[in-house]
């Protein structure tokens, strides 16, 4: 068995799509948290780089990019047999940033589900979990608004997709809570309005 004191220790931003993961992600990486560097992982952004290269990208063949095109079209997530490509997406993260133990990658949009976290468990070392919680209906409206500053030329965030998105975390990602309680990180519970700003869940975050 890994220690945990071999491994990177990083925190994890939990939240439906237009929850603010990103824009909170991107300040915690800029400013830090409780004064430690920070660096922060969107696990989209990465998929999107990849699909939308303008030329192929060489660690992935060209049928993996098209798998990946169709998960970010179709909003699916990455299963277990597909989880060499996360593996690769952040082991060059972490090399391409040379992040070693001093360092706490804030994680987005990875883990998404329990087969995910529990392979993450060997390469990461989860401490915390920031759980971003919005309603349907909040979750429309700031993406409407473009609350966070992040979803311009965004071609996923029609209303059938979004809705498709808030479905699948309900279903899937929503139970990664009781897994990282059970691995005693800790939990901290934000609710998110229409005009929460992330420099409003970083100053809650700074309190606690």
């Amino acid at each position: 068995m890994i220690s945990k004191n071999n491994l990177i220790k990083a925190i994890l931003i939990l939240g439906p799509t237009g929850s603010g993961k990103t824009p909170l992600g991107n300040l915690i990486e800029k400013k830090g948290l409780n004064g430690r560097r920070c660096y922060h992982f969107d696990f989209g952004e990465n998929l999107r780089a990849i699909a939308g290269a303008e030329s192929a990208d060489k660690k992935f063949t060209t049928e993996e990019i098209a798998f990946i095109n169709k998960v970010l079209v179709s909003g699916a997530l990455l299963e277990n047999e597909h989880f060499y490509l996360v593996q690769e997406i952040l082991n060059r993260f972490i090399e391409r940033n040379r992040i070693g133990a001093d360092g706490l990658i804030v994680l987005n949009g990875l883990p998404r589900h329990i087969g995910q976290a529990k392979e993450i468990d060997s390469i990461l070392d989860i401490t915390a979990v920031i759980h971003l919680t919005c309603t349907p209906e909040v979750v429309l409206a700031r993406i409407g608004s473009n609350s966070g500053g992040d979803r311009l030329n965004r071609p996923d965030d029609d209303v059938a997709s979004v809705r498709n998105k808030i479905s699948i975390f309900n279903q899937r990602t929503a139970e990664l809570l009781e897994h990282y309680r059970s691995t005693e990180a800790k939990i901290v519970t934000i609710d998110i309005a229409e005009n929460t700003t992330s420099e409003d869940i970083l100053n809650i975050l700074n309190t606690r």
